[in-house]
């Protein structure tokens, strides 16, 4: 795939901008539902959702078409707004104890896959994407570090390590469909 300019491929004003959000937060909030139901139905339980990343997807994408600032709003509120709504069913997701580690990791996601795609556009997808997913990841080890040993977070630390493997699937759908998507509408946007 050629090197496309990433900046600013659909939304371009902040009530697009805005309208990319929420319908980002939508999606990280229904498609982790979606895909525990069919674990849940397959009897796979939420092993589906820790190894497919679902939430991550749409705040990524969001991040490269809306920019930074719809990115970081949108990572930041999906977890909290699908907590709300789970905790009504009396199985929230994501956990309570992982709520603010989650709101972190995706804030960073959005903000990150924003600034490559604003500010780095000669970076490649791919790359842009990788380097987003290892900031988050950092991040979200640092806040869990900074919860378990000065705020005594109930949180096992180890589950910076452990989420790593399960979720290797997920981060190679991520590498898939981003760049196409980035891709595709670039050349929907070059042709109109």
């Amino acid at each position: 795939m050629e090197n496309i300019k990433k900046s600013a491929l659909v939304c371009t004003t902040w009530k697009t901008k805005t309208l990319a959000a929420v319908l980002a937060v939508i999606a990280a909030v229904a498609l982790p539902q979606l895909v525990h139901l069919v674990g849940h139905v397959s009897g796979l339980g939420s092993a589906l959702g820790e190894t497919f990343l679902p939430m991550h997807l749409a705040i990524f994408l969001v991040g490269y078409f809306a920019g930074p600032w719809a990115g970081l709003a949108a990572g930041a509120l999906s977890p909290a707004v699908s907590f709300g709504l789970t905790s009504l069913w009396n199985d929230p997701m994501p956990a309570a104890a992982m709520l603010p580690f989650m709101m972190i990791e995706l804030a960073v996601y959005g903000l990150t896959t924003g600034l490559f795609s604003q500010y780095l556009a000669k970076v490649p997808t791919l790359v842009a994407l990788f380097a987003a997913q290892v900031a988050g990841r950092a991040v979200r080890a640092l806040a869990l570090t900074i919860g378990v040993y000065a705020f005594g977070s109930p949180v096992n630390i180890s589950v910076i390590w452990t989420s790593l493997l399960p979720g290797l699937p997920g981060l190679i759908l991520q590498w898939v469909i981003v760049p196409l998507s980035v891709y595709w509408v670039a050349q929907r946007t070059k042709h109109e």
